[in-house]
């Protein structure tokens, strides 16, 4: 074990008896032979459900998925019993007595306002004593001021701005979880609440609706497939004239080339080879036709390590001075995780600048654009990679943290013109 870490957390998803789940149940049974029970230990999450018609809740499902586990060898040391209302005492002593665990081993998972506040939760129930008890180890009290001070900045915001989150997944909201607390993430790092909206980019296919009128931002995250693509472009459009600050991530950003490319540098009918590959203008063009000159072999051949044609994982992007990334950054080079197969057409590179386009972020050696702004727009940013995959409540990716500054300070100077 490297130097530092104590404790190592190994999640199994999925739900205890799918037949999918179970080399990796089979696994840690054996995980639990190697390593000895003083030096290892299982956490079952698991279901309390309450039935409203009964006005009861119910520790069957909790029971029957404990029966499996311990029918193929593996007896939970904790339970994390996940409910929607307070567990009583004698409902912990019930679970303990029936899934043959500690009474004290039997932890509420309550649902929680805010996902940082489970922290907290948990340690007031006691699970971060007992784990170490189990475990044999020390640590001191823990300082949890920082998650405290996370769910007060979260609850009790001085400020507040309104984010159009345009995609084709907003009726499943969980689809964009990364993003959400991105945002999130970014502001709390204005003092400031992100209410999101989410706007379905097919209803825009034929024109801006309400839903992009009154907000403070818009952001266009990735995503596979023509669905929406029309209306995605057209919210970036709107963002674009009106001002409004814009956020592009992956296809967002791919999007924002192509649309830049069709109303301002006279790419008619420009789009990506991913949903045209006749257009006359391929902007975004697939990584395999791109990577074709003999000094481009060694990309290709990183390509052929990472997926076939997919760029994945983390790859340099070097900033240029003076640009909204490298104020935001703060640096000249970073490492940012990536996703995708598309890349920008450097062939238009020079054409797309000539028209306001910026090339603010390149691979070093200066054949891959990574970030695009707008020039004369206050805060306009496209990004082929994910930057949400690093974001944190106590580190917020700078990215998001300028989204929601430029957004936030937009908000306030419409308020000052209106009581003007």
């Amino acid at each position: 074990m490297d130097d530092g870490i104590d404790v190592v957390i190994v999640e199994i998803g999925g739900t205890v008896g799918d037949i999918e789940g179970l080399p990796f149940l089979e696994a840690i049974r054996q995980l639990r032979n190697d390593l000895g029970k003083e030096n290892s230990l299982f956490v079952h999450l698991t279901l309390v459900p309450f039935i409203k018609t009964a006005d009861e809740m119910k520790t069957k499902p909790t029971q029957h998925s404990v029966n499996e586990l311990r029918r193929i060898g593996i007896q939970p040391d904790i339970l994390l019993c996940r409910t929607e209302r307070p567990l009583s005492q004698g409902l912990k002593d019930k679970i303990s007595l029936f899934c043959n665990v500690e009474k004290d081993a039997v932890i509420a998972a309550k649902d929680a306002d805010i996902i940082y506040e489970v922290l907290i939760a948990f340690h007031n129930e006691g699970l971060d004593e007992k784990i170490t008890q189990l475990l044999n180890i020390w640590a001191k009290k823990p300082d949890l001021s920082k998650w405290e001070a996370i769910g007060d900045a979260i609850k009790n915001p001085k400020k507040e701005v309104d984010i159009a989150l345009v995609g084709k997944y907003v009726k499943l909201k969980d689809s964009y979880k990364s993003l959400n607390e991105a945002l999130v993430h970014g502001g709390i790092a204005n003092d400031c609440k992100v209410n999101i909206r989410y706007v379905d980019s097919e209803d825009i296919e034929k024109g801006i609706t309400s839903d992009l009128f009154n907000v403070d931002g818009i952001l266009v995250p990735g995503g596979f497939g023509d669905r929406g693509i029309e209306g995605k472009i057209n919210a970036i459009e709107h963002a674009r004239e009106k001002k409004i600050p814009f956020f592009g991530l992956c296809l967002g950003m791919q999007l924002a080339v192509v649309e830049i490319g069709r109303h301002l540098a006279g790419c008619k009918d420009a789009n990506s080879c991913e949903f045209n590959e006749k257009t006359p203008y391929p902007l975004i063009y697939l990584i395999e036709q791109f990577v074709d000159r003999e000094d481009h072999l060694q990309t290709r051949d990183q390509y052929s390590d990472k997926g076939g044609t997919m760029r994945l994982g983390a790859y340099p992007c070097a900033l240029k001075p003076g640009t909204l990334a490298h104020k935001a950054y703060g640096t000249d080079v970073v490492q940012e995780r990536h996703r995708h197969r598309y890349e920008f057409n450097m062939k238009y590179r020079e054409q797309l600048e000539k028209n306001g386009m910026i090339v603010s972020g390149i691979s070093p050696d200066g054949t891959l654009v990574e970030i695009v702004e707008m020039k004369g727009h206050p805060w306009f940013l496209g990004c082929q990679f994910h930057p949400e995959f690093k974001s944190k409540p106590f580190d917020p990716h700078p990215l998001f943290r300028d989204f929601i500054k430029a957004s936030l300070k937009g908000r306030q100077e419409r308020q000052k013109c209106k009581k003007k």
